[in-house]
């Protein structure tokens, strides 16, 4: 069934149940808060601000966004951007857009003025809307973009070059609009993260968003008691596909802006938070906040918390264990996917599995999965080759890109560019993206492999492995280290380290820089290839000299 009739369903089961909260600790002022004056603000001393709205009031919402677009010509196929920060408006426009029938197009909150353009490009955008922070990025390309596209500005103040959503919503019909959708209809494109090149757009069906929705309620068991507490983008499916596991039992979800330690322990604490989806970083700085005293956990009612878990990177052994120790009550589940595989859930660890943290783990429900060679056939178990996955969360193809397709499409396989191995046990370990992997000297060296080694230094804080062009052996490879603040490294130090990995193993060059993620923290290699390749190779070199030299 479309993914719009969970709404519907949810609406007439639950309607005046509050289903929806946004939190944002950097607002400095009291508006709109409810639940008790937001618990009377303790543990923190910020009056955070606070939105909620009910079933009810979400499908209103959608309804009246669905048949605004309708009176303005949108129809079954177009395509309706969205370029908002995480917000209580910005599910209900998704679902709104999927009731008439249209395609939503979820933007990446960090892209630049060309990069939206070109984003709105290439998936064919009749709508975009956008909101008060990107009010600046979008002036620039108005003109260029609005002479076939209706620009809507969600918020107070709306630009001369734009229509307001609030002006535009407010006499609209709340009834559902008279649009039928199948299984096999459109339904949103989502775009690459970047960190193999410039996005693609990723088509999916209302078939793909249901099993989104199947499969992270079968591994985490949500019912109508949990809360889900939403940290990440909405944007990217990594953050809303979690959410699903909640909307398809009707269960609460809070959207918490920011990623300070005291900030996500409050919102658990006063919310009720039940799971929790965290990227590494975050996870660490909770955990070191703790440990040095920056907070009193006993400020906070967790009992109620009962699932942590990861995705989007490789996860440490020792993260987790700091984790269990520190909160032995807690499940952890890490999960792997792609936006092509309609994020997380391909494949995941299983929260009876932490015996086997360091893997991604099995197939996920309702999934296939194979690891093949360069001619597609499966390797021995053991031997390091390709993941290919199989499910009803498949993408139907990127869009208007049919080469690309066919590239990684063939016969309902997925194939990922994750190089993985499989063990005795039937558990699946990454070993590299297949593009990053490093040929020096004719041998494959997989950064992921170093990195992993590189965790245990401590004082380092976050590191990368990329392969530097060598004349004699092709490629060398380098590790751009960022240190942790109070601590003092050199490369000497890091070159001792790392006597323990063998010879063609060990980074032939050590640049101490900062790693740049982006908002689902994945580490963007190609930003550092650009940096440290090529032309730019000597003044990377002058600069690690410098800082050697400090």
């Amino acid at each position: 069934m479309p993914i719009t009739d969970i709404l519907q369903r949810n609406c007439e089961q639950f309607g005046n149940e509050i289903c929806l909260v946004e939190i944002n600790p950097e607002v400095k002022e009291t508006r709109r808060v409810t639940w008790k004056e937001y618990a009377l603000t303790e543990p923190s001393p910020v009056s955070y601000y606070r939105r909620e709205i009910t079933w009810n009031v979400f499908n209103e919402k959608s309804n009246r966004f669905a048949n605004l677009l309708l009176s303005r010509g949108v129809k079954k196929g177009d395509k309706v951007a969205i370029l908002l920060m995480n917000c209580l408006e910005w599910l209900p426009i998704y679902f709104g857009i999927l009731k008439t029938g249209a395609v939503a197009v979820p933007l990446n909150f960090r892209y630049a003025s060309d990069e939206i353009e070109y984003c709105v490009n290439l998936a064919d955008v009749d709508v975009l809307l956008f909101g008060p922070e990107f009010i600046g990025r979008v002036e620039e390309i108005a003109d260029r973009i609005s002479e076939h596209r209706l620009l809507i500005y969600v918020g107070d103040n709306c630009p001369s070059f734009a229509e307001s959503y609030n002006e535009m919503t407010a006499d609209c019909s709340s009834y559902a609009p008279d649009v039928a959708l199948t299984d096999e209809d459109d339904a949103a494109i989502y775009f690459s993260s970047g960190t193999t090149g410039f996005p693609k757009a990723i088509l999916h069906n209302h078939e793909s968003l249901l099993h989104a929705c199947k499969t992270e309620q079968a591994h985490h068991g949500q019912t109508r008691d949990d809360v889900f507490l939403c940290i990440p983008p909405l944007y990217h499916t990594g953050a809303k596909m979690h959410w699903f596991g909640s909307f398809l039992v009707g269960a609460k979800g809070v959207l918490l802006k920011g990623t300070q330690p005291e900030a996500i322990l409050d919102a658990v604490s006063k919310e009720k938070c039940s799971i929790v989806w965290l990227l590494v970083p975050w996870a660490q700085d909770m955990l070191d906040a703790i440990d040095r005293g920056d907070i009193d956990m006993s400020k906070y009612e967790l009992d109620q918390w009962r699932l942590m878990h990861i995705g989007a990177q490789p996860v440490p052994p020792s993260l987790i264990k700091r984790w269990k120790e520190r909160f032995p009550g807690h499940k952890y589940d890490t999960n792997y996917g792609l936006s092509e595989s309609i994020g997380p859930g391909c494949v995941h660890l299983g929260m009876d599995n932490i015996h086997k943290v360091g893997a991604i783990g099995k197939a996920g429900y309702g999934w296939e999965t194979r690891i093949v060679d360069e001619r597609r056939c499966d390797v021995a178990r053991g031997e390091v080759g390709e993941l290919a996955v199989r499910g009803p969360g498949v993408m139907t193809c990127y869009y208007n890109d049919p080469k690309a397709t066919a590239e990684v499409l063939e016969g309902g396989w997925l194939f990922t560019g994750d190089m993985a191995q499989e063990d005795e046990d039937g558990f699946i370990f990454l070993v590299d993206r297949k593009k990053d992997v490093i040929i020096s000297g004719g041998e494959n060296i997989y950064p992921v492999q170093i990195e992993d080694f590189l965790r245990a230094h401590d004082a380092i804080k976050d590191f990368a492995v990329i392969g530097l062009p060598d004349k004699r052996l092709g490629e060398i490879t380098a590790a751009i280290i960022e240190i942790k603040a109070g601590k003092t490294c050199t490369e000497e130090e890091i070159q001792e380290f790392c006597k323990k990995l063998p010879r063609y193993k060990r980074p032939k060059q050590v640049i101490f820089a900062d790693i740049p993620r982006n908002p689902t923290g994945k580490i963007e290699k190609p930003k550092l290839r650009k940096i440290y390749c090529g032309e730019n190779l000597v003044a990377a070199q002058n600069e690690v000299e410098l800082v050697m030299n400090k």
